[in-house]
């Protein structure tokens, strides 16, 4: 059995989404970065990074939002979860994917995360004052050339809706309105009546 370890309020609740629109079983397994459990040595022999999500399979621990959501797509196909028969569509859902963990997840670990870039508590101010621009840059871009719709590729459902709906719940604690991007709003209110993102949301709150 697949086993997922996850922290309520991180990015691990994409995989969870993935996990839970594939109808794989799995087993969730909760840490609490607040407590620091990502830095226990018992998580840290499962991923040595210190971070979430880590799927631990029958062939090993493969770590990275990207890459477990990809892997959960390839071993449940007939969920239809990727446009692997088209490989310039999927090529094109790994290059939002990458905006994802790349610049939108960075520009939005600035506000808590600016440690890891800087010792200068007034760098670290500096940054986490810059999220609310910033982040609503990002989602800009993402309106008006990224998001297809309804979908993030259109018509096709895949788990780049999860990774972009990961993002769509953090902006109020970054400052922007969600409401002020049409598609974006319309695109979570959407993801909301999904049966399987409410069982990850029931999952994530434990």
């Amino acid at each position: 059995m697949l086993t997922l370890y996850f922290a309520p309020g991180s990015c691990a609740l994409a995989s969870l989404i993935a996990l839970e629109e594939a109808g794989l079983a799995y087993e969730p397994r909760r840490l609490i970065l607040a407590n620091g459990d990502q830095r226990q040595p018992e998580y840290l022999a499962i991923n040595p990074k210190g971070r979430v999500p880590a799927l631990v399979t029958d062939r090993g621990v493969i770590t990275e939002n990207i890459a477990i959501m990809t892997y959960i797509a390839q071993i449940a196909p007939a969920a239809k979860l990727a446009p692997f028969d088209d490989p310039f569509e999927f090529a094109e859902m790994q290059a939002f994917n990458s905006y994802i963990v790349s610049t939108v997840h960075v520009n939005h670990s600035h506000k808590g995360r600016g440690y890891r870039w800087t010792d200068d508590a007034a760098a670290i101010e500096t940054m986490k004052a810059k999220v609310p621009q910033t982040m609503a840059e990002s989602f800009a871009l993402i309106e008006d050339k990224m998001l297809k719709g309804p979908w993030v590729m259109g018509e096709q459902y895949t788990v780049a809706d999860g990774y972009l709906f990961t993002m769509e719940t953090w902006l109020p604690g970054d400052g922007v309105d969600r409401d002020g991007f049409a598609k974006v709003s319309a695109h979570y209110a959407r993801m909301l009546e999904r049966p399987a993102v409410q069982r990850a949301l029931a999952v994530e709150k434990g």
